[in-house]
């Protein structure tokens, strides 16, 4: 299902069909983009600077695609109706005959795009739609993109096993000397060794750049006694993984406020656990992590949300923020990630991905959520 294989019949596009009505919205176009992947089960045309989409009505579905896509796709898909176009000639044509068709003489003025379409491809259905009302795709698609089945639950599985190796190797490696961009490199040998098809990202902070919660590694090398920040993801069959572990360099001890932090981010963590399953609200989650760290007075140094969905994307819905009254559902995959950010000092940040079953969260890493040591300190 992940992979691009040819399928007789979509029903991932059935679905998106009926929700439409219910949503008031009489087109969906998605782009070369994880949507449309996830759309028809592990196939998607590539993405570039010609215009490519997939519409959807109520009353059926086709592709508007470059011809010198057009083999390739269908070689990987079946029974699907494609409209295509010569450079020479630009996607116009080729959209309205495509608008026409899915269209059944029915007036398209509701029409909803995907998030990461081209703004210049947006320009060209707009001019080819005069008069609808523009929302975004995520509305229909998001909601059935967050709930995993059981082959999607296997495979996300699987990739997190790969991350959990990179993280091995990382830590193995963690001595004075080493940079961030050389443990970035064994992450992804470790990742790729491990089984996974690469690297989803990958990023290694140490010492005060820990504080940076989305830090970009550079050349810094590790120094005795740094707190080191390791947050890396592979892709497995298309989806991803993503995990955070913290660990101290050997030879001299960390900031003495970092044992009290990260005693206090994995107190969060298993707060969050507790109130994560079908039924509780988003925000719920968030308040449980939130409210340990406010309670000791590190509150303002929780600086984001305490987690996001995950599978094809790294971030996709369900996002777990203090505002969101989304009802959590069974089959839904997200990330628990409280952090505790001191500026120039250090930062702290568990993360686990969790799916949700019938009685609550399940974590897919089988890391231990300790501080990972090197060196002397061992």
């Amino acid at each position: 299902m992940a992979t691009a294989t040819k399928t007789a019949g979509y029903p991932r596009v059935a679905a998106m069909r009926q929700a439409l009505a219910s949503h008031r919205i009489d087109l969906l176009v998605l782009a070369p983009t994880n949507n449309l992947r996830y759309t028809l089960g592990g196939f998607c045309p590539p993405g570039d600077e010609r215009f490519c989409a997939l519409l959807i009505t109520p009353a059926g579905a086709a592709l508007v695609i470059p011809a010198l896509n057009l083999q390739q796709a269908r070689e990987h898909t079946e029974g699907l109706t494609f409209f295509s176009y010569a450079d020479a000639d630009g996607p116009h044509a080729a959209l309205n005959q495509g608008l026409r068709a899915v269209a059944a003489a029915s007036p398209l003025a509701t029409v909803a795009v995907d998030e990461e379409m081209y703004a210049e491809h947006l320009l060209v259905l707009q001019a080819a739609c005069r008069g609808a009302e523009f929302r975004l795709a995520g509305e229909v698609v998001g909601p059935l993109r967050s709930r995993k089945d059981a082959d999607e639950i296997a495979i996300l599985r699987e990739a997190a096993a790969t991350a959990d190796a990179g993280v091995r190797a990382v830590f193995a490696a963690c001595r004075p000397g080493v940079t961030e961009l050389e443990l970035v490199e064994i992450a992804g040998a470790a990742i790729r060794a491990a089984g996974a098809d690469g690297v989803a990202f990958g990023s290694v902070a140490a010492g005060p750049h820990t504080a940076l919660s989305h830090h970009a590694p550079g050349r810094a090398a590790l120094q005795a006694g740094d707190v080191v920040c390791v947050d890396i993801g592979s892709k497995l069959k298309g989806y991803c993984s993503d995990i955070t572990r913290m660990g101290v360099v050997g030879g001299a001890d960390p900031d003495p406020e970092f044992d009290r932090v990260q005693t206090l981010v994995e107190e969060a963590v298993r707060a969050a656990l507790a109130v994560a399953r079908p039924g509780a609200l988003a925000r719920q989650v968030d308040e449980a992590a939130r409210g340990v760290i406010s309670a000791a007075g590190y509150g303002e140094y929780f600086v984001h949300r305490t987690g996001h969905g995950l599978g094809l994307s790294v971030h996709e819905a369900p996002y777990i923020t203090g505002t969101s009254d989304l009802v959590l559902e069974e089959g839904m995959v997200f990330s628990i990630e409280p952090g505790i950010y001191l500026p120039g000092r250090f930062g702290c940040r568990w993360e686990e991905i969790v799916y949700l079953d019938a009685s609550g969260a399940r974590v897919f890493s089988a890391l231990p959520r300790v501080v990972q040591t090197s060196g002397s300190r061992v």
